[in-house]
C-alpha cells in the first residue's frame, strides 16, 4: 500500500489548493512543479487572470507560472479529481476585532462535499488553537459522512509568506506541520518537503503548529506597541525617537523593533484570535490587548501631530490642504488590506482637511472599494503639508527639494515622516517622526 506521499510523487494522486491569493497561488505553483495540482478560487475573475499568467496579488512574474503541472478552477466540483487539499484562504476580523471564519468554513464546507476516503485536509490558514480540530473537522464530517482520522487525514501547516520579500520566500523559511496522527505528520511532512528547500519542523500537535503561528505575530506586534508607547513618551520629551533606538541597538542583545503604523492582515490581526479564544478560557490577556489599543490608536496619534503643528503655523485648517503619500500596508507591495494609513486619513479629514493620496503600487479602484476615497491622479504644488506613510522604494530616494516642490509655501511647509526616512536631511521644513 502506497503512502499518500508516494502516490503524489508517483502522481497517481493530485493535489488541490483551496484560495489562490497571496498565500494559496505560490505554494500551487511550487508544488506543480514536483506533483500534479488543481488551483480552486471561488471567484471566476481571479482564476481567468491566473489562467493568463497574471497574479491578482502582483507578487509573482509570469515565469513563476512556467513547467508547472497544473489547472485552475471556479468549480467546488473539480477538486473530487484531487487526494490532497491545501486550504489557504484568508482568515480576517470583522468591524468588532472577533475572528470571521466566513471564508475558513464556507472553503472546508466546499473540500468537504468531494472528500472521500483517503483523502488529506491540510489547513494553512492562521487561527487560533483549536479552530481546526473544533470548527473545520466536524464539518468535514458533517458534509462527507466520513470520519477524520480512520476515512481521511487532517493537518496544519500555517503559512509564513512574507509579501513583498524576494529573499524570504515560500522555499526558504521553514515550515511548521503538524497532523492528526503519526501517519498523516509524516506523509504531510514529505509532502512539503519537496517544495521546502529549508526543511519542516514536525510539531508535536496541530493546537501547537496553530498556536506557533499565532504567537510569531503577536510578539512583533507587542514589541511594536513597546516602540510606538516611547515614541509618544520621548515626543513629549522632545528627543527623536530612532536616535535613542540607535544608541540603545549598539547592545548585543537589545531587539531592533521601530515604531509606526502596525496594518496588514497578520500582525494587525492575528493577536485578536488569540485574545478571543483566551477569553473561553476565562482569561483576559493584559499585554496582547494594551499592545493591540497602542498600535491601533497611532494613526489618531499622527493625525493630531500633524493638526497642532498646522495650527502652530499659523494655517486655517479648513483651508488647508495635506498630500499621503503611501497607502498599502508596508512598503513595495501593492497590498492595502488593513492599512492604518486610511486611519491616520480618516482623522485628518475629520477636522476638514483636504487630503490627497497617492501610491505608485496601489489600485485606486480598490482603495475605492475598500476605503471610500480614489487615489490622486498627480501631486499638486500647493500643499500645506506632505505626510509620507509608506517607506516605497521611489519614496525612500526624495529630497527636502522635492518637497519643498510640492508645497505652496515651503517657508512654513511640514514634512510627516511616519518612518523615519528622512531624519537628519531636513533642514528648513518643520519635521516631525514618530
Amino acid at each position: 500500500m502506497h503512502g499518500m506521499y508516494e502516490k503524489l510523487i508517483n502522481k497517481e494522486a493530485t493535489l488541490s489548493v483551496v484560495g489562490l491569493g497571496y498565500v494559496g497561488l505560490p505554494i500551487a505553483l511550487e508544488f506543480a512543479r514536483k506533483v500534479k495540482v488543481i488551483g480552486f478560487d471561488i471567484k471566476e475573475d481571479r482564476v481567468e487572470m491566473i489562467r493568463r499568467h497574471e497574479d491578482p496579488s502582483r507578487e509573482l512574474a509570469p515565469e513563476a507560472f512556467r513547467g508547472c503541472d497544473i489547472s485552475f478552477t471556479s468549480r467546488a466540483e473539480d477538486l473530487k479529481e484531487a487526494n490532497f487539499h491545501i486550504v489557504g484562504v484568508p482568515t480576517p476580523i470583522d468591524q468588532f476585532n472577533l475572528p470571521d471564519l466566513r471564508p475558513l468554513l464556507s472553503a472546508t464546507k466546499s473540500v468537504g462535499r468531494i472528500l472521500k476516503k483517503g483523502d488529506y485536509v491540510v489547513f494553512e490558514s492562521t487561527v487560533y488553537p483549536g479552530c481546526t480540530e473544533e470548527d473545520c473537522i466536524p464539518l468535514l464530517e458533517k458534509e462527507s459522512g466520513l470520519k477524520a482520522g480512520t476515512d481521511f487525514k487532517v493537518g496544519f501547516s500555517p503559512e509564513r509568506i512574507n509579501p513583498g520579500d524576494k529573499v524570504n520566500t515560500l522555499t526558504t523559511i521553514t515550515k511548521v506541520v503538524s497532523g492528526n496522527d503519526e501517519e498523516a505528520l509524516e506523509n504531510i511532512a514529505k509532502t512539503y518537503e519537496l517544495v521546502v528547500t529549508a526543511g519542516v519542523h514536525r510539531a508535536p500537535s496541530i493546537k501547537v503548529a496553530e498556536a506557533a503561528k499565532i504567537i510569531e505575530n503577536t510578539q512583533r506586534d507587542v514589541n511594536i506597541a513597546l516602540m510606538n508607547e516611547l515614541s509618544i513618551i520621548f515626543n513629549r520629551m522632545g528627543i527623536n525617537t530612532y536616535d535613542v533606538l540607535q544608541a540603545a541597538g549598539t547592545k548585543w542583545n537589545f531587539l531592533k523593533f521601530y515604531p509606526g503604523l502596525v496594518g496588514g492582515h497578520c500582525i494587525g490581526v492575528d493577536p485578536y484570535y488569540l485574545v478571543y479564544k483566551a477569553k473561553e478560557y476565562r482569561y483576559h490577556p493584559q499585554v496582547i490587548n494594551s499592545g493591540r489599543f497602542v498600535n491601533d490608536s497611532m494613526g489618531f496619534y499622527a493625525a493630531k501631530q500633524l493638526v497642532k503643528k498646522l495650527i502652530a503655523a499659523g494655517k486655517n485648517i479648513l483651508q488647508t490642504k495635506v498630500l499621503v503619500m503611501g497607502i498599502t500596508f508596508k512598503e513595495n507591495v501593492s497590498d492595502i488590506r488593513n492599512s492604518r494609513v486610511s486611519v491616520l486619513i480618516s482623522e485628518l479629514k475629520t477636522y476638514g482637511l483636504r487630503v490627497d493620496v497617492v501610491d505608485p503600487y496601489a489600485d485606486s479602484k480598490e482603495v475605492e472599494e475598500e476605503y471610500g476615497f480614489s487615489l490622486a491622479r498627480s501631486q499638486d504644488d500647493d500643499y500645506d503639508a506632505v505626510v509620507v506613510a509608506v517607506n516605497h522604494q521611489p519614496y525612500v530616494k526624495l529630497t527636502e527639494q522635492d518637497f519643498k516642490q510640492l508645497m505652496k509655501n515651503s517657508a512654513n511647509g511640514i514634512l510627516i515622516d511616519i518612518k523615519g526616512i528622512y531624519r537628519n536631511q531636513i533642514r528648513n521644513l518643520t519635521y516631525w517622526s514618530f
